[in-house]
């Protein structure tokens, strides 16, 4: 019993912690941001920021992924990739995947890099990106959040 409830309390940690960050920095940070005086300032106080999370998101975003392939191996439930009523279940590894990528992957590799040149020629405009960007990649993450919470209580499509 322990473990499946266990692994089943830190996902669900896990996946409050990360996308209720996102959710916090899209919604009431990078407006906040906005309103500052100078696009210099929104940026620098951005990476300031966003510097912090990072280091959660990444903690997060691994234990939602361990904890979610644990459950996924102890329940025997991989088969439901295979049915479309659990479309939600494909849209959790594909909101995982892309923050992990981005994270592990594309911020180390190039995006810090390109978000720091972008930023020095046209700080406003890429601002007005990353906020963009954080709106759809929320926006996704509630849409597969609802589909996760209502398909894993019963109610299939």
């Amino acid at each position: 019993m322990i473990e499946i409830v266990l692994p089943r309390i830190l996902h669900i940690l896990g996946i409050v912690l990360w996308i209720g960050g996102v959710a916090m920095v899209t919604t009431v940070l990078l407006p906040a941001i906005a309103r500052l005086k100078t696009p210099v300032e929104q940026i620098a106080f951005f990476e300031e920021i966003e510097s912090r999370f990072g280091t959660q998101a990444k903690f997060t975003t691994l234990l939602t992924g361990l904890s979610g392939f644990w459950l996924m191996s102890k329940l025997h439930i991989w088969d439901r990739f295979s049915l479309p009523q659990y479309w939600w279940m494909h849209a959790m590894v594909a909101v995982w995947l892309v923050f992990t990528l981005m994270l592990f992957v594309f911020e180390p590799m190039f995006l810090h890099r390109w978000f720091q040149e972008s930023a020095k020629k046209n700080p406003e405009a890429t601002f007005h990106l990353i906020h963009r960007l954080h709106i759809f990649l929320l926006s996704i993450s509630v849409i597969t959040i609802i589909g996760a919470a209502a398909g894993s209580h019963g109610w299939l499509l």
